[in-house]
């Protein structure tokens, strides 16, 4: 596939372990494994799966048993990129750009570059959740190339459709069955101040007003309002927009939508709104900065603000209902909260210098924390007292870090 081919003249350019305490040398760089053939299609059964080929296969992809994690990382500076296997260790390294921020979807990440476009990266590794049951796949990382646009960009997706929020109000969407199989291809185009793929939906956020529209984006009906909207999340127990005065929870149900404002509590004006959400996929409490005071928590479930006045963070994220929420002070300092009470649980020494793009991203065990100095990534057990259970190596340092597969 060529790695530069314009795809609607205004849009998209395709290009196509150590113990604890011990320094690592880097991993070697390895080629990706080498993946079994895929199986031939075969006709549906009465459940909608095939018979032999499980929904949500990617031609070239593994079915395995187990999640498929992949850390993408980014040197910033140098343009090196790398995707690593925190199992395994193995580490697939790919061309880009210098980097200026990274996101990430589930499978794919979104690299923000020195020159303002948006690379993409397949991590070759995802989950396909039913529901009722999960597939796990892999298959070797890849680059699928960059689309134009200006930053900061802002990402959202689910199984149909990503959203891609350009700085200046428009938004790209991409089909994401076709961008599975490697062919990035827009499906439609809007101007919205904030967007998130919901119940099969989009949920447009313009001019104080939240629209359910259908996922090619025409103008449908108002299910909300929400000044100055910034930060979107989506729990399983419906979708978070953040706004001037809180947040706007949506919610859907056989196909109706409707919606409930969480107002922020009162005489916390000095902490400012919420920008961004940090969480774990399918947890419903979500974690935010909240200026130099510390750290926003939002109960989705009680439909409840906590402020936790740790001082100026870092980073931050939640890791679950009912375990931490994580925060990384200037001093280099991993803390956990308990998300009802607010109080410190745990804490561990991590960074020995300060991090201004510093990161945790966490999954259903562990946590992981960037840590440029060191040319490293740490894991943490957050059901452990914050135990560090490994630094791995990785060969650049990682200004830029994502966790992708979950």
């Amino acid at each position: 596939m060529s790695r530069a081919i314009a795809i609607l003249a205004a849009g998209i350019l395709l290009a196509g372990c150590v113990p604890e305490g011990g320094a690592a040398e880097p991993t070697a760089l390895a080629e990706p494994t080498a993946l079994a053939e895929p199986t031939a299609l075969a006709e549906p059964t009465a459940s909608g799966e095939s018979a032999q080929v499980p929904h949500g296969y990617v031609e070239g992809a593994e079915e395995t048993a187990e999640p498929q994690l992949r850390l993408v990382l980014s040197d910033g500076e140098t343009g090196q990129t790398h995707v690593l296997d925190p199992v395994t260790g193995q580490t697939t390294k790919l061309p880009t750009a210098e980097v200026r921020a990274i996101e990430g979807t589930g499978r794919h990440a979104f690299l923000t570059t020195a020159k303002g476009a948006l690379q993409v990266i397949d991590s070759g590794g995802w989950t396909v959740d039913h529901g009722d049951h999960v597939h796990y796949y892999r298959a070797p990382a890849r680059d699928l190339g960059t689309i134009a646009g200006r930053p900061p960009y802002e990402v959202s997706g689910d199984a149909a459709i990503i959203a891609v929020r350009s700085g200046d109000g428009t938004v790209t969407l991409l089909d994401r069955t076709r961008m599975d199989r490697g062919e990035p291809a827009e499906t439609g185009r809007l101007t919205a101040d904030a967007v998130v793929p919901y119940g099969e939906r989009l949920l447009v956020a313009q001019d104080g007003a939240v629209q359910v529209r259908a996922r090619a984006g025409e103008p449908g009906s108002e299910v909300g309002t929400c000044a100055d909207p910034a930060g979107t999340a989506v729990t399983r127990r419906g979708a978070v927009l953040g706004c001037a005065d809180g947040a706007l929870l949506v919610t859907e149900r056989d196909g109706a939508f409707e919606s409930k404002k969480i107002r922020y509590p009162r005489g916390t004006a000095e902490a400012g709104r919420v920008r961004a959400f940090l969480h774990r996929p399918g947890s419903s409490t979500l974690a935010a900065k909240a200026g130099e005071q510390g750290v926003w928590v939002l109960d989705v479930t009680a439909g409840t603000w906590r402020l936790l006045r740790t001082g100026p963070v870092l980073a931050v994220n939640a890791t679950g209902d009912d375990t931490p929420v994580l925060s990384l002070t200037k001093d280099g300092v991993l803390r956990g909260h308990d998300p009802r009470t607010g109080k410190e649980t745990a804490s561990t020494k991590l960074l020995t210098a300060p991090a201004a793009t510093a990161a945790i991203h966490v999954d259903t065990a562990r946590a992981y924390v960037n840590d440029p100095a060191a040319k490293a990534v740490h894991e943490i057990d957050y059901n452990d007292g914050l135990r560090r259970a490994r630094t791995l190596a990785t060969g650049l340092a990682p200004a830029h870090l994502t966790e992708t597969g979950r």
